[in-house]
């Protein structure tokens, strides 16, 4: 193969943006992808022609003007099949066997919330005008990073979630409503850094949005630009060692011997991945390697794709977030109760224009790497017995918890797909199948909180292992790791 100014590993969105953005500044450009598709968590499957989603199930601030949407104009897929979730109630939290819906516009939930709990009209009042601070003020926030400025110097970043909660509202129930759409990140009382918990919030109080056709159809949009500008992607192509000379990284080796030469490279895998890839040049040194595979990883996701008959439940233009525990905050008892307490339920857009009945859903609830660790090394579609009876009783108890707030869905099943974290670290590579990455810590940023930069001097890191997940945070990442490498951010970005 020729010599590539930048080489990527890894075709989820982070790479694949990455790519996008270098190739359109004309840089030369390949993506190394090791498996068949592309997309990472963005992957989407089909079953009896329904299309279904792995990780991704739907976006915040997508309307004009919101940060999300001048990210995904720069990436032309702002004319994907796009709907908005219902505004007066694109979310729903199920709390103590009540109901309470979230909805857009940070004046209308503030209102909606303060129905929900009048004695605190001041308190959410503040607490909403603080996340509508935050979810405007990304760009501005993040500019300073790319000056100089040391992201973990950052207040937000080292100031403890749950304590500010606790200290602004004081209320618990308040707390834990306001909480309940938890899933989208990893809820720790001692660990979580504010700003996560903040940016994340605020942009689906913004707007909300699925997409009609499953998520693959941004891995798909982006890698049709990348080609357009004269990049290259390759799949079935999985990158396994560097090469060093002269002081840099000169290649990467791949499973089938390839030796493929770059100026640069950028990984979009795990970044113990990353580092274990390189542990026979002179930059990842042990006491290096094992810092990063140290890094505490977050709890991975139990899937069940369902496909429901024709006609049985109704679609809802929202998500359900379903708790059965008073306390949303405790980590342990989300993974470790015998049966669910907790999970997210995500309806596919009909594909029959204004559709009243749903065609499938997805049910998501944490699960413990642990719980499937001995079926490690075991391949998809063989993992023996044990591992196929572990997922339907898991699948079974999590309909359980979700048939009590969806009518008919029992009944309306045709057939359940299973995934684990098992599933995600295989085609992924994610350590532990962790749905987000490396846990952050507000107490030890220095540690937790990753730069794209490594001590390879020509080899950066993007993705959600490093300051923010989520599809707008990745989308961020992108650009500061592709900084590294021009010196330069879109003008109009930041």
């Amino acid at each position: 193969m020729a010599k590539y100014d930048v080489v990527v590993i890894g075709a989820g969105l982070g790479g694949l943006q990455c790519a996008y953005i270098l190739s359109k500044q004309g840089k030369k450009v390949c993506v190394l992808e090791q498996n068949r598709l592309l997309g990472g968590c963005l992957q989407s499957f089909k079953r009896k022609g329904k299309t279904m989603d792995t990780g991704f199930h739907y976006v915040g601030g997508l309307d004009k003007g919101q940060p999300l949407n001048r990210l995904f104009d720069y990436f032309d897929l702002l004319n994907l099949p796009w709907q908005k979730l219902d505004s007066q109630a694109f979310d729903q939290i199920v709390y103590n066997g009540k109901n309470y819906f979230f909805c857009n516009g940070y004046d209308n939930f503030a209102n909606r919330m303060t129905e929900y709990f009048p004695k605190y009209k001041k308190e959410i009042a503040e607490y909403v005008k603080f996340l509508e601070e935050v979810g405007y003020g990304i760009f501005s926030r993040f500019k300073k990073n790319t000056t100089g400025t040391n992201i973990t110097d950052d207040v937000l970043f080292a100031t403890n979630a749950y304590s500010f909660l606790k200290e602004k509202l004081g209320d618990d129930t308040l707390i834990n409503v306001l909480s309940g759409t938890s899933l989208k990140m990893q809820l720790n009382k001692a660990k979580l850094p504010l700003y996560i918990f903040a940016q994340i919030n605020s942009s689906f109080i913004q707007s909300a949005w699925r997409l009609k056709g499953g998520g693959m159809q941004i891995a798909d949009s982006l890698a049709n630009s990348i080609k357009k500008f004269g990049g290259e992607i390759f799949t079935n192509t999985k990158a396994t060692k560097f090469i060093e000379q002269n002081g840099k990284i000169s290649a990467v080796e791949t499973s089938n011997g390839q030796i493929i030469e770059g100026n640069d490279f950028i990984s979009n895998l795990h970044p113990a991945v990353t580092v274990n890839m390189g542990a026979e040049t002179s930059f990842f040194r042990k006491i290096y390697r094992t810092r990063i595979n140290n890094l505490q990883n977050g709890f991975g996701m139990f899937t069940a794709n369902i496909l429901l008959k024709p006609n049985k439940v109704n679609y809802q233009n929202r998500n359900i977030y379903i708790h059965e525990t008073s306390d949303i905050w405790q980590e342990p008892n989300l993974l470790h109760s015998e049966n669910p307490i907790c999970a997210l339920t995500s309806f596919g857009v009909p594909q029959k224009e204004q559709g009243q009945y749903a065609e499938n859903i997805d049910l998501l609830c944490p699960m413990d790497y642990a719980d499937v660790e001995k079926f490690n090394g075991t391949k998809i579609g063989s993992r023996g017995n044990e591992y196929e009876e572990l997922k339907k009783q898991k699948a079974e108890k999590l309909i359980n918890l979700a048939a009590k707030y969806i009518d008919g869905l029992k009944d309306g099943i045709d057939s359940v797909y299973t995934s684990t974290p098992l599933t995600y670290a295989d085609y992924t590579a994610t350590k532990n199948g962790a749905a987000y990455g490396i846990e952050k810590d507000c107490n030890k940023l220095m540690y937790t909180l990753l730069t794209p930069k490594t001590p390879a001097p020509n080899l950066y890191l993007t993705g959600q292992n490093l300051s923010l997940h989520g599809i707008l945070g990745v989308s961020m990442t992108s650009f500061f790791t592709c900084a590294e490498i021009t010196g330069i951010i879109p003008e109009n970005i930041f």
